[in-house]
């Protein structure tokens, strides 16, 4: 793929190698000093739903690479609380900036934007969709916990019904022949297109309940909040909120080698315990997002070829 101009809306846009050409530049923007790829450039940051890392991040990645950024965080402060509609948002905004990051609270708004816009768009996150900037710095922080991409065995626990950073997960991570466990309650399990799709492509998979099943058998334990956001029934939320509660007793049996992500914000899946163990991942993971929208901005906006 030429990245120059290009919207990343969803995962399912990138072969293997375009994934692996977006690690690679991350790998060499990490390692490099040059701080200037994007001087001149300007990011919209539009975040229609709270966001802590994923809007930091994109704005640190451009900050750091010389760049500048303006945006919002609160939408309650903007024309979109008069009536303004999205499209006449993107309208106005592309005249004021280089690449627009959103974020937003219904399913396929970041193409919506796409649409409209002269710019490029980056989706974070729309609604229970996709969320594949995350899924880039997920393989990101993989292969450099594991040294490898191929042949990783992952457990992803929780939210996997409504879960768009499991859904894009999964199926970016399928170019890389993994073993999946999926383990969610009943409620809450991977949607039958994306099992669907695995199934295709010869993606091995297991269900189950029971985050005990696997814990011994993983390279990588994904783990994700119940979110009571996408409940439309408190009452139901209130039955699974709790179902999973990692502490540092449960990684006895665990791999040497296996390590904890989650993409937080994080409640109580995972104790506090866990924290100071050498499977711990997550506060890692999150800093992985620099330097891989660092590669995104640059690649789409030419600065890297």
């Amino acid at each position: 793929m030429d990245f120059l101009d290009k919207n990343i809306i969803s995962i399912e846009d990138f072969s293997k190698d375009d994934i692996l050409k977006i690690l690679s530049t991350a790998e060499e923007i990490e390692k490099s000093n040059n701080n200037k790829l994007l001087e001149g450039k300007i990011l919209a940051t539009l975040f229609f739903e709270p966001s802590t890392r994923t809007r930091l991040s994109h704005e640190s990645a451009m900050l750091r690479l010389g760049g500048k950024v303006l945006g919002f965080s609160d939408p309650s402060m903007t024309s979109g609380k008069k009536g303004e509609t999205l499209q006449d948002t993107i309208r106005m905004v592309h005249h004021y900036c280089d690449v627009i990051v959103i974020r937003h609270y219904l399913e396929g708004a970041a193409l919506e934007a796409a649409k409209v816009s002269k710019v490029p768009i980056i989706n974070a996150g729309d609604g229970a969709n996709q969320h594949p900037t995350q899924t880039f710095l997920d393989l990101y922080s993989i292969k450099k916990t594991q040294n490898r991409l191929d042949n990783v065995k992952v457990a992803i626990v929780g939210d996997l019904k409504y879960g768009r950073t499991v859904h894009s997960l999964a199926k970016g991570i399928s170019h890389f022949s993994p073993e999946l466990y999926f383990v969610a309650p009943k409620s809450l399990q991977m949607p039958d297109y994306i099992l669907d799709n695995l199934t295709k492509n010869n993606i091995n998979f297991m269900e189950t309940q029971n985050i005990e099943d696997i814990i011994d058998k993983v390279d990588i334990l994904y783990m994700t909040r119940i979110q009571q956001e996408r409940f439309d029934n408190n009452e139901e939320y209130e039955k699974v909120k709790d179902i999973y509660e990692l502490n540092k007793s449960m990684l006895k049996g665990c791999k040497s080698n296996m390590r904890i992500f989650h993409p937080f914000p994080r409640v109580n899946e995972i104790n506090v315990d866990v924290d100071e163990t050498p499977h711990a991942y997550y506060f890692e993971q999150a800093g992985n997002a620099v330097p891989v929208r660092q590669a995104l901005f640059s690649l789409v906006l030419g600065a890297k070829k």
